[in-house]
């Protein structure tokens, strides 16, 4: 699978994409906004489905409207998936979280389902396992695929640095708890693709983090 970026949003959210150029299938992980962009970039995919790392308006706030998008042009349901149920709160907030920054062309989003921490999804051509990582929201998620050697992360792990818990709902011990369980457990060569900035390496975070040494 081929890793695309889209930055959505003022705060420049990584929206990814997982594309298999043999098949023309994808994945997208946290659409959280600019969906007509979005839909240029996905022209010729065919995409097998829409995946939330948590509820924040930034990651999620694009979802519903993104797979109404994909439906009509596909002429098939679309399936959001994801992130873990504690979100809920949060995805069907974001219209009143985007609010607070100004943004007024989001949505709540509704995922046809939840998943759960240690689940595999089976996707055409990818298969995903599910890691709670609580601490940034109380039902983060990341997906790893193995095969390809990439987790995506959303707001847990980022190059140098962690992700924010001076939320009221946030944890700062439980997001290191769940960044050495779930993400340092895995080989060094491993890409982690965050939800901001900068790709890195799970050998690089594993020697030089300060927040995780």
């Amino acid at each position: 699978m081929r890793a695309r970026t889209v930055k959505v949003t003022p705060l420049r959210q990584n929206c990814t994409v997982l594309e298999n150029p043999e098949t023309g299938r994808a994945v997208v992980f946290d659409p959280g906004g600019d969906v007509p962009e979005l839909l240029q970039v996905l022209e010729g995919l065919t995409v097998d489905a829409i995946l939330l790392t948590h509820g924040h308006f930034d990651h999620a706030g694009g979802a519903d409207a993104l797979r109404e998008g994909l439906a009509r042009r596909q002429n098939a349901p679309v399936a959001l998936i994801g992130p873990d149920k504690r979100d809920d709160f949060l995805l069907r907030s974001i219209v009143e979280q985007a609010q607070a920054f100004g943004l007024y062309d989001l949505q709540d989003a509704h995922p046809d389902r939840f998943v759960e921490d240690g689940e595999t999804i089976a996707l055409p051509g990818l298969t995903l396992e599910v890691a709670h990582c609580p601490g940034h929201t109380p039902g983060h998620v990341v997906f790893i695929s193995r095969d390809d050697k990439l987790a995506i992360v959303g707001d847990t792990l980022f190059r140098g640095v962690v992700g924010r818990s001076d939320f009221a709902y946030g944890d700062h011990q439980a997001l290191i708890t769940g960044i050495k369980r779930s993400l340092l457990s895995l080989p060094d060569d491993f890409i982690v693709l965050p939800g901001h900035g900068l790709p890195t390496m799970i050998g690089e975070e594993r020697q030089n983090n300060p927040f995780l040494i």
